[in-house]
């Protein structure tokens, strides 16, 4: 069945599908940066600023990441505007998981990074065992999308507590985890580009340590001088990176150029495989 819209580059031919996420170009980590810096002062506003109390924000951020989510899963193919306001629905989520654990329940931040470990591990095994493949090249099922998501899930509130974990708990201050966590990022592109480890591991690896990244971004620029931070506040870092991530996204929607054709062979499936008979 060929699909056609009003965009030649969205016509689908006999044997085309469209991945339900992005191509990972450099405007990708640059969203993502910016979505999990909002994941951090976002929920830190609504929670403190506004004063809704941890319980009240998590409970309407839940409420609309599950109905932003529903949206995503019922599109037959990969809309920025959607996709990507799920991603910072998920960041707020993600953060909010890990401070209801930390602040609600008393759990130790080691504790929660070891956890959110394994379920992130259990998920990429559960994911590899049914679909024997974790690439975000052929998110083109549901099943698949949702191992993607909850993934998504898993690195935001595991790169939260990591962060937390580091940052606080162990005293280097914003400044310095932002620059351990950068370091990080800039190790595993070496080891990419310069010694070809698998790319699946390094998409993942990087996407993990972005979480933290924005957290430290985002609580450099929001926390007071007095705790280490430049004193600008969670209401004009989450409304100026927001504006931002709207800009791009907007960029994204004229011009198309993160979205995934996949062309299938007709012997093989779209990662390469023998189709089964």
């Amino acid at each position: 069945m060929t699909m056609t819209t009003n965009d030649p580059r969205l016509t689908l031919r006999p044997g085309v599908t469209l991945n339900k996420v992005p191509e990972v170009i450099a405007i990708f980590w640059i969203i993502k940066v910016l979505a999990t810096t909002v994941g951090e002062t976002a929920a830190d506003y609504l929670n403190e600023t506004l004063g809704f109390g941890l319980t009240n924000t998590t409970a309407v951020m839940s409420v609309l990441f599950v109905v932003v989510l529903a949206v995503q899963f019922s599109l037959e193919r990969y809309l920025a505007p959607v996709y990507w306001l799920t991603v910072v629905l998920i960041s707020v989520v993600g953060t909010l998981i890990t401070d209801n654990l930390t602040d609600g329940l008393g759990v130790p931040l080691i504790d929660s990074t070891i956890v959110f470990g394994l379920l992130l591990a259990a998920t990429f095994t559960g994911w590899y065992a049914v679909e024997r493949t974790l690439s975000i090249h052929s998110v083109v099922s549901r099943r698949r999308e949702a191992f993607y998501w909850l993934a998504i899930l898993f690195t935001f509130a595991l790169g939260t507590a990591t962060g937390d974990l580091i940052g606080e708990q162990f005293g280097l201050g914003y400044g310095t985890s932002l620059a351990l966590f950068a370091g990080v990022i800039v190790l595993v592109a070496i080891a990419f580009y310069g010694f070809h480890i698998n790319a699946v591991l390094a998409f993942w690896a990087v996407y993990v340590m972005t979480r933290p990244l924005g957290a430290s971004i985002g609580d450099l620029l929001s926390q007071t001088k007095a705790d280490g931070g430049l004193g600008i506040g969670t209401t004009a870092t989450s409304f100026v990176f927001l504006a931002v991530i709207l800009a791009l996204v907007v960029y994204l929607t004229a011009t198309k150029q993160d979205v995934q054709e996949l062309h299938r062979h007709p012997h093989y499936d779209l990662d390469g495989e023998p189709e089964a008979a």
